[in-house]
């Protein structure tokens, strides 16, 4: 059997595997046997020994044997089934939720179990919720599990003993011949021998290594996971530099005119990263260029440069942004710099509808609009735009890597536009070597001149009081603030009620204020009207929840309440605090924690405390967060990495980039193998 086989052999040849289970692994990604292979584990569970019942400890998996000592059906909030299981060592509640008669009957009293569960601490003492259980023949019980057994990402409709079972059928069917080495330098474990460990790792395996990711089987594999994400990205890039791009060579007395209007000079570093893209986009073929810089480094007017030299050059520069915040943020720039000039700016967002919204899509396709500004609006099907060479994609983590792909798709036939991708969300250095691979990377590094840093104190709940009586001070002497609501449960109805609930309170402590609220469920116009009377100084407080993380600029802010900022990641805080400090006062955010904190709360407060350097904290949260999160991947499926994990193997990171190189050299055939292995023909990041 080759692997080509075990890549084309549908899951359906397994024993037990019809068309309904099919179609369940299929929404794991699941379609072939290779592909059950390539299904890791997230962890494991040790059901390698019997832990005795008085020896239980909270929160910890376990294999329990005993005795029923009776099971009754108690009426509480929730019916629940509960039985009684002793050993010589003591007595355990197990309980059940989700029951049938039949099961009832099956649990009577003196019957022996062997259970498998996770022990919580219950209303009963220590009880284990739903466990696995099996009835056992006292004199000969079936011996214990000889290895670790895997945990694996599932769906609903799939149980973990089905996944089991079926990745083991497949572990069955594979050899060292079926299973090509594709790596160019042989390991001191072969892939098989990693695979077979990695799913069914002995009960003598180092169960330290295995939880760090460190054994020798992970780290085989996570290299190799790590190529197979660098090759297509790489891949991907060439393939889309293999395009022609219009050569916007033009712009440069334009550019000047603009600098000259402005009421400040650039940074070095500012000129510095708009040189590169200046080079960029005279080229031929597609800049993929990334920018990124703390809050306030001056992206925009870097940007606003490279759309005038779109717009020089005969062609339409398109800006996208992730909220209609900051998309009206950036259209209030825009036409204060632009219009001067005899630009006309664009906007193209979910709320313009009806005739405004025929106007614009008008001007985008008769290419009056030279400046189109908009959110995910801009890459829908009717909009057409008339001659597009350049897009901006502005807090690009919001996006997935196949939302800023089909705007490029705008471009006419062949040629493809220029693409800027824009971020205040410094990267690490070891994702910006891996997650974007496909982009070339500048850093606007230095702040403009007057930006005052922002003084950031931690303090409890308790001390609210005072936190009321200084507000009440600021904004008595002219100043203005934010109190930001936070919510654990990602719920727009739940949060926007939070902010209501604090507007309300905020209200009654603060008479004398005029105090505005922004929430996800408003309106897009209401949204829009409240934020505008903020910036005039109309309202001195602002109770808003996370909306108004990116693109809010009012330079009279210069104080801000982040409530509950535990809940929160360390580049979402730096964000919200970068709202403050935008102009020449001195200025404080607030992070009011619920205690107890917990030790990584403690460390992510701590962290905001000592700096506002945006990239220390990005590294802080990338250590205590992990990339998923970082990079906003969770939701729109970037990177999702099976085993690799990019804070862990960063030092595998230099030798995947060699690797890469080399097969893209030598064996390009190997390389779109690796790719298929480990990410399938659909799951690439893009295709030309």
């Amino acid at each position: 059997m080759t692997e080509n086989s075990l890549a084309t052999m549908p899951v359906t040849t397994l024993r037990g595997v019809g068309t309904q289970l099919a179609s369940k692994l299929a929404r794991l990604g699941i379609a072939t046997v290779q592909d059950l292979l390539f299904h890791l584990p997230l962890r494991y569970m040790d059901r390698t020994r019997i832990t005795p019942i008085g020896a239980l400890q909270p929160n910890s998996d376990v294999v329990i044997e005993g005795q029923l000592r009776g099971c009754d059906v108690v009426q509480g909030r929730r019916r629940s089934l509960m039985c009684r299981l002793q050993d010589h060592t003591g007595t355990v509640t197990l309980r059940f939720f989700h029951f049938s008669n039949a099961q009832r009957e099956n649990l009577t009293r003196g019957g022996h179990l062997r259970c498998f569960g996770d022990v919580r601490r219950g209303r009963s003492g220590l009880e284990l919720y739903h466990p696995e259980y099996q009835f056992l023949d006292q004199h000969q019980p079936p011996p214990l599990q000889p290895y670790l057994t895997a945990v694996y990402p599932a769906v609903e409709g799939i149980s973990q003993a089905r996944l089991r079972t079926v990745i083991e059928q497949a572990l069955l069917l594979v050899s060292e011949d079926s299973l090509q080495e594709l790596l160019p330098d042989s390991s001191e474990l072969s892939l098989l021998e990693s695979l077979q460990f990695i799913h069914k790792p002995p009960a003598t395996a180092p169960m330290d290594q295995l939880l760090t990711g460190s054994h020798p089987a992970q780290q085989r594999l996570a290299l190799e996971e790590l190529l197979a994400h660098q090759l297509s990205l790489v891949q991907l890039r060439q393939q889309i530099q293999r395009h022609p791009a219009p050569s916007l060579g033009a712009g440069q007395a334009l550019q000047q005119q603009f600098l000259t209007s402005l009421p400040f000079a650039l940074t070095a570093a500012q000129l510095r990263v708009a040189a590169d893209i200046m080079a960029d986009l005279a080229k031929p073929h597609p800049m993929l260029r990334l920018v990124q810089g703390d809050v306030g480094s001056g992206k925009t007017v870097v940007a606003a440069l490279a759309a005038l030299q779109a717009v020089a050059s005969g062609y339409q520069a398109a800006i996208m942004a992730p909220t209609e915040i900051l998309a009206e943020q950036h259209r209030t720039n825009f036409q204060s710099w632009l219009e001067p000039l005899g630009i006309e700016v664009s906007l193209l967002t979910g709320k313009v509808k009806g005739k405004a919204r025929e106007r614009q899509l008008q001007m985008i396709g008769d290419g009056s609009a030279r400046v189109v500004i908009g959110t995910h609006a801009l890459f829908q099907e009717g909009v057409v735009f008339f001659r597009l060479g350049l897009t901006i994609v502005d807090e690009q983590h919001r996006f997935g890597v196949h939302q800023r792909l089909a705007l490029r798709e705008k471009g006419k036939g062949d040629v493809l536009p220029h693409q800027l991708i824009m971020t205040a969300t410094p990267i690490p250095r070891t994702l910006a070597m891996s997650a974007y691979a496909d982009l070339d990377c500048s850093t606007i590094d230095e702040l403009p001149p007057g930006r005052t840093p922002v003084n950031t104190v931690v303090l409890a709940k308790n001390r609210r009081p005072e936190i009321i009586d200084h507000i009440r001070s600021a904004c008595a002497n002219g100043r203005q603030a934010y109190w930001v609501c936070t919510l654990i449960e990602e719920s727009d109805v739940l949060e926007a009620q939070a902010a209501e609930a604090t507007a309300d309170e905020l209200h009654l402590l603060l008479p004398e204020l005029q105090i505005g609220l922004v929430h996800g469920r408003q309106k897009p116009a209401e949204k829009a009207a409240t934020m505008e009377r903020f910036k005039q100084g109309n309202i001195q407080l602002l109770v808003a929840t996370t909306v108004i993380e990116v693109g809010v600029d009012v330079p009279n802010a210069s104080l801000m309440i982040i409530e509950d900022p535990e809940r929160l990641g360390l580049a979402q805080l730096h964000q919200l605090r970068g709202r403050v400090g935008r102009g020449k006062l001195e200025s404080h955010c607030v992070l009011l924690y619920s205690p107890p904190l917990s030790k990584q709360g403690s460390e992510r407060l701590s962290i905001m405390r000592q700096t506002n350097d945006g990239f220390r904290i990005a590294e802080k949260d990338l250590e205590l967060r992990g990339p998923g999160e970082v990079l906003g991947t969770r939701q729109t499926g970037e990177m999702s990495l099976r085993i690799a994990d990019l804070q862990r193997d960063s030092h595998l990171l230099p030798e995947v980039k060699r690797l890469a190189r080399q097969l893209l050299e030598t064996s390009p055939h190997t390389t779109n193998l690796i790719i298929q292995r480990w990410l399938g023909d659909g799951e690439r990041y893009g295709q030309v």
